[in-house]
Order: C-alpha cells, then sequence, then structure tokens
C-alpha cells in the first residue's frame, strides 16, 4: 500500500509529553511521544484516545521513546473517509515508525488496537522487536470459542449497522460512553480529566461515525488476518495479556500460529488494563520489554 510522504509538525507539551502531527500514510496523526531510547509504539482501542496511557506512559519513557498516536480518525488525529481495517491501520503505524526515524519498536496494542499490531509483526518481523497484545480478538481465527459461546458482544452488531448507532447516539453519547469505562473497570470508573478526554473525542455524529467504522470494517481485518497466518507465522516475541471478559481467548488464538509466546491473565481487572491495573501491566509489560533481543520463553504465564 503507498505510503504518502512524511511530514511532522510540533505541537505543545503537557506533564513530559509533547503531542505533534505526523502525516503518516494520507493522515494527520496526533501523536503522544515521551521519554528517549528504544521505540515503544502505543495503540490504542475503543473509546479511547491516546490517554489510555495516562498511568503507564511516564514509567515507561524512563527507558523507552513511547509513541502513542490517536489511531486515524479518532480523537485529535485527521478525519478518514474509510481505511479502518486492521491492514490499513498496520500501514499507518508502518509509516508513522518511519516519519519518527524509527527502523524497529516495540508494538502494544489493546481492543481495536491489537489486529493492526498483530498485522504489523506478521508483515514487518525486521521493524517489529516485541508484540504485545491485549484484551480482543483476532478476526475469527480458532480459540475464541469459549468467549463467544454466548455470541458477541452486543455493541458489535449496533456499531456495525451502517449509519445506525451514531443517529440513535448523537447527544447522548456521555452516557453511553460512560457505560463502557465503568463496565471496563469493573465500576472503579477512571480519572474525570481522562474520562471527559474521551467524552470529547467521540461527542458528535462524524465523531461516532469514524469510531464505528472500526466495527464495519472487521469483515475486511478478519480476512487479512486469516489470509496473514495462511502464509506465514508470527515470529517475533510475543506477550498475550487477557483480563475481563476475553481472559484467555486471544493467547488460544495466537498459540498455534505463534513461534514464541507468553501469556498471562491481570485479576481483578477490566477491560480497560492500563487504567484499571496499570501497575499490574507494568509489572508484566517492564520485564518483557527488557527482554529485546532474546526470545520469549514459550510457557503460559500465571493464571
Amino acid at each position: 500500500m503507498p505510503v504518502a510522504p512524511n511530514r511532522t509538525s510540533s505541537a505543545h507539551h503537557r506533564s513530559g509529553v509533547e503531542l505533534r502531527r505526523v502525516r503518516a500514510n494520507g493522515v494527520d496523526l496526533n501523536v503522544a511521544l515521551a521519554g528517549e531510547g528504544p521505540a515503544v509504539l502505543l495503540l490504542h482501542g475503543f473509546p479511547h484516545t491516546w490517554r489510555l496511557w495516562t498511568n503507564v506512559l511516564e514509567r515507561l519513557a524512563g527507558r523507552y521513546r513511547v509513541i502513542a498516536p490517536d489511531l486515524r480518525g479518532l480523537g485529535a488525529s485527521g478525519p478518514a473517509d474509510g481505511g479502518y481495517d486492521a491492514g490499513t491501520l498496520a500501514t499507518d503505524a508502518e509509516a508513522l515508525l518511519d516519519a519518527l526515524g524509527e527502523n524497529s519498536a516495540a508494538v502494544i496494542g489493546i481492543d481495536a488496537g491489537t489486529p493492526p499490531a498483530f498485522l504489523l509483526a506478521m508483515r514487518r518481523p525486521d521493524l517489529v522487536r516485541q508484540l504485545v497484545v491485549m484484551e480482543s480478538l483476532l478476526g475469527t481465527l480458532p480459540g475464541g470459542e469459549e468467549f463467544l459461546a454466548r455470541g458477541t458482544p452486543w455493541w458489535f452488531g449496533f456499531h456495525a449497522e451502517p449509519g445506525l448507532a451514531e443517529f440513535v447516539l448523537t447527544g447522548h453519547e456521555e452516557r453511553y460512553l460512560d457505560w463502557f469505562l465503568d463496565a471496563g473497570t469493573l465500576g472503579r470508573g477512571v480519572d474525570p480529566a481522562v474520562r471527559d478526554a474521551f467524552v470529547h473525542a467521540y461527542t458528535g455524529t462524524e465523531a461516532l461515525r469514524r469510531a464505528f467504522s472500526y466495527y464495519r470494517a472487521m469483515p475486511t481485518s478478519a480476512r487479512q488476518i486469516q489470509e496473514a497466518v495462511r502464509t506465514s507465522r508470527l515470529t517475533v516475541p510475543t506477550m498475550a495479556i487477557g483480563a475481563h471478559p476475553v481472559g484467555r481467548a486471544l493467547e488460544r488464538q495466537l498459540r498455534p500460529v505463534a513461534d514464541h509466546l507468553v501469556g498471562h491473565t491481570v485479576e481483578d481487572c477490566g477491560h480497560i488494563i492500563p487504567l484499571d491495573r496499570p501497575e499490574a501491566l507494568l509489572g508484566l509489560l517492564e520485564p518483557f520489554l527488557a527482554l529485546a533481543g532474546r526470545p520469549a520463553v514459550d510457557r503460559p504465564g500465571p493464571r
């Protein structure tokens, strides 16, 4: 897929974080940058922005150059008419690293950020040092049957119907997003400033439409994932982290296709791991990232 010429511009700073506009794959991405060292790319999901990583970013920035974009069409990133499939998002991530002068990165994805992180590692094992994926399924790969035994989550179908969810929800975004943030932290909620940033990012018909385009592109993403595992294996050191509700489903999907995989679950933790249990997440990320250059030990990990 063609990549547009690189173009970057600096924005303002906040608590040691530089916000920068970066032109990548034809889209102006809003990118949070912090720290120096080997690159770590953080890919959020729904209904998040780069602020999802608020409670882990500072610690990681002590050793790494942390790169946390708002995904295409979301948050303060530029709008896009299409390209919400995992394959295009993987190309966005590749182009972003190139624009920032990085020739390798550990890539960490959660929720909707997991499929593009996975595809980037499959396509460019020379670029991805390590892969960490959390709380998501990879299309229709085997392994998710237990999680899906009662059907897919209700909002998947609601969001996938073109034009419906944004019509119903416009004017009610705050209440809707609060449900996800409360459910995703097992009722504990998130910091008010982070919550307000998410609400601001997903308010308005067009903001909702772009968010739900991720769900509408899921069949395309699933086909891309199937094709990737049909023709190659995941060779980079990989860690799969589960919580509630996905648990071990993602790890089970990865086991047959990954050469070096460790799996963990975080107990008493909701879906939004970086905000709900940041210390537990850092306790897994820091030693894993420190192993760069050595294969991950292939073991299930603690349950």
